[in-house]
């Protein structure tokens, strides 16, 4: 059998101390209550005698019950009942009007202006304790309800959070802080529909390091991963629009999804992300077209169309990209869509 967490245990209720507040400007009234409630253990009497401090001391005691006078020179109880459920602190605790007398016209104002109860003073002991626990004990399953759903609903905003920072995590690459491959697909096939949808230019940049493989070969494996989080971080500080996204491809290569991108802003954009790991200067003796780390790039750029794929336009980059490197790498290649 399952087991909500939140389950209220009712009998717990009567563990909790009740907080009486009476608010009279008769003392006499006030010392017959506090006798009738003498002899109960968890309840805690509190009195005031001044109506204009009655909201500013319901505030600091929170009391569980509000006994209310509603004849009280300067300000009648009417008054303070409405003001208790207008103010933030107060608005929620059950309040017990006191009279002088049986009157269905004054029971029915109370009522109205947000009383709970209704009481002719002195009440008799056993109903005047028996009303106080009826309500608190509502008032305290509702308090318990509300922290529940409280504590529910910030577990479930840490779950949220929890959960976002996962997916965050499971699109970057471990090693190089970049999104992977993962989400590369993902933006990919994304762009491309958007493309697709609205008839406009989507390019693509596959860039690799030159020479990687003697490069880690010589100077070893942390110096290479040291490498390529470098120029990954160069890339990216580079491809700054908020739409382009800069992705690991695999292994020393990397691509850049660059939408609504013409032909000659993708060159430019290809030229900045040569000069940026350029100026790393990170030193490689066994590179042949360089004394330190450079890149070679193959560029698309092309309208989507239903007779194309997200394949076809991978496989155009890659060529473009092989062409750079027979070239004799360091330099970008525009794929010929036509």
């Amino acid at each position: 059998m399952s087991e909500n967490k939140f389950n209220i245990d009712e009998d717990l209720l009567y563990e909790q101390t009740i907080k009486i507040l009476l608010i009279d400007d008769q003392p006499m009234v006030a010392e017959g209550i506090k006798r009738m409630l003498v002899d109960e253990e968890d309840m805690e009497f509190h009195y005031c005698q001044e109506p204009a401090k009655a909201i500013a001391i319901a505030c600091d005691i929170q009391p569980t019950i509000i006994l209310q006078d509603l004849v009280l020179p300067d300000i009648d109880g009417m008054t303070l009942v409405r003001f208790y459920r207008g103010n933030d602190a107060t608005k929620d605790i059950p309040i017990i009007v006191l009279s002088s007398k049986e009157d269905p016209i004054v029971k029915k104002e109370a009522f109205q202006h947000g009383a709970n109860d209704y009481l002719v003073k002195l009440p008799d002991k056993i109903e005047l304790i028996a009303r106080i626990r009826s309500h608190a004990k509502q008032y305290l399953l509702q308090l318990e309800r509300n922290a529940a759903f409280f504590a529910l609903r910030e577990m479930q905003k840490q779950l949220q959070k929890t959960n976002s920072e996962l997916e965050r995590i499971s699109s970057l690459d471990g090693l190089t802080g970049i999104a992977n491959r993962r989400a590369f697909d993902e933006t990919l096939e994304k762009e491309w529909k958007r493309a697709l949808r609205e008839n406009t230019l989507l390019t693509l940049i596959l860039i690799d390091i030159d020479y990687f493989k003697p490069y880690n070969d010589s100077y070893g494996h942390l110096q290479g991963d040291e490498c390529l989080t470098q120029v990954a971080q160069a890339l990216e500080n580079t491809a700054t629009r908020p739409t382009d996204l800069l992705a690991r491809y695999g292994g020393e290569e990397f691509v850049l999804i660059a939408p609504m991108t013409n032909e000659a802003g993708a060159k430019q954009l290809a030229e900045y992300l040569q000069r940026a790991v350029n100026d790393l200067e990170i030193e490689h003796k066994f590179s042949k077209v360089s004394g330190h780390i450079t890149i070679s790039q193959g560029i698309v750029t092309l309208m989507p169309t239903e007779s194309l794929t997200i394949t076809d336009l991978i496989d155009m980059a890659d060529k473009a990209l092989y062409e750079a490197k027979e070239k004799g790498r360091n330099q970008y290649v525009v794929a010929q869509t036509d």
